[in-house]
């Protein structure tokens, strides 16, 4: 099905879902509008399907909505990316949301590893993620936003603002807006301190994980960083809850943010799964 753009903007929806047949993660799209996936990939075997989510207009601007559900059967394993940075543009009216909802059932294991998120000078963006995990179901995710584009000498300041939500029901909300006229947050020592990216990866389990595997993904979270020594400094990592463990670094740019969550993937990928850290190829083209 194809949309058609009106006066309230592009409206592009994408349901994906996974389940388990034998050995193998088969997937099952429908689409409605401008957001597509490509053909599943299997580079690591029939049991993990990786997915490139693609958005062709290449942004979102005022009035336009992308919603995404994903939904992961038992026993299934869904890693999905994107091809470039989803980005937020300029807008003189209406404002663009982005949502990402996810339902992952016993057994499951979801990676949500999106490229970076980039508010533009005048956007006026929602970006929500919602997820739920049965116990036994387990999540590796991260967010990387990028305010403005500092290489290019456009900063995100003027008017416009951006508003991340990230929530797990009942365990986990966080909700921030970040308006770009806001200096004190963004320049403070107690705010951003002048960087432009902020990201975030987690570690999420439908059941409770006992004290020796949370203070593994802990240290594990922390040599990564001692390795990172531009960013060691604005690194965290913590457990909120027995069934969460979070990761934080604030950057000046958005490649030593994502080589930092890159690393720090693929060890918690082995120590919790005992799988090798596969990037999915499209890091790579």
């Amino acid at each position: 099905m194809t949309g058609t753009p009106n006066g309230a903007g592009w409206r592009g929806r994408l349901h994906i879902g996974y389940r388990r047949d034998g050995e193998r993660t088969i997937a099952h799209d429908r689409h409605e509008g401008p957001l597509r996936v490509l053909q599943p990939l299997y580079p690591e075997g029939p049991g993990i399907c990786q997915h490139v989510l693609v958005h062709p207009p290449g942004g979102l601007v005022g009035g336009d909505t992308l919603e995404l559900a994903l939904e992961l059967g038992a026993g299934s394993h869904a890693v999905l990316t994107t091809p470039g940075a989803t980005r937020f543009y300029r807008s003189s009216g209406a404002a663009a949301t982005q949502q990402v909802s996810a339902r992952v059932a016993e057994g499951a294991r979801l990676e949500w590893l999106p490229l970076e998120t980039i508010a533009y000078r005048g956007c006026l963006a929602h970006n929500r993620l919602r997820f739920e995990l049965a116990p036994g179901a387990e999540m590796l995710g991260w967010d990387l936003l990028a305010l403005g584009l500092p290489a290019a000498d456009q900063d995100f300041d003027g008017h416009g603002f951006i508003e991340q939500q990230l929530e797990w029901p009942g365990v986990w909300l966080e909700r921030g807006r970040i308006a770009a006229s806001d200096t004190t947050l963004r320049r403070s020592p107690l705010g951003l301190d002048g960087q432009c990216v902020l990201a975030t990866l987690w570690w999420a389990s439908g059941t409770p994980m006992d004290t020796a595997r949370r203070e593994a993904l802990l240290d594990s979270a922390r040599a990564t960083f001692t390795e990172h020594p531009a960013l060691a400094a604005r690194c965290g990592a913590t457990a909120l809850d027995a069934r969460l463990v979070v990761a934080r670094v604030l950057a000046d740019r958005v490649e030593p943010a994502f080589l930092l969550w890159r690393a720090l993937r693929e060890r918690w990928r082995s120590l919790g799964w005992g799988l090798a850290g596969e990037a999915p190829r499209i890091w790579r083209t």
